[in-house]
């Protein structure tokens, strides 16, 4: 499995449109281990490239902050499950939360 997460400052970026990175973190299905874990530069954001280039990575999961409700329409179209809600932390942090069911979500940080 391949999770996206919004990076800046070696952190979650709240606004996921406007991140500096991505990281890109794949983890073994069997063992629930991360595997990779990769710092990488998005296109330029434009509607409706993100969801296409992240398909095109294999990215199967995102984890974000915030996410508008068409972004997540787009990437849901792509395959690619959203979660938002999620609290600025390291990405392999919230990636190893998420892979034990423990991953905290409040309120979407998006306001569109």
């Amino acid at each position: 499995m391949k999770i996206a997460i919004p990076v800046a400052d070696g952190q979650l970026c709240l606004h996921f449109g406007h991140c500096a990175h991505f990281a890109l973190v794949e983890v073994d299905d069997a063992t629930k281990k991360i595997t990779t874990n990769r710092l990488v530069e998005p296109p330029p954001h434009e509607p409706g490239v993100l969801p296409r280039w992240l398909h095109e990575q294999g990215v199967e999961v995102i984890l974000a902050g915030g996410m508008g409700s068409r972004a997540q329409q787009l990437f849901a179209q792509h395959g690619i499950r959203t979660v938002v809600g999620c609290a600025p932390a390291a990405p392999a942090d919230l990636v190893a939360a998420f892979l034990a069911g423990d991953l905290v979500t409040g309120q979407n940080a998006c306001d569109h």
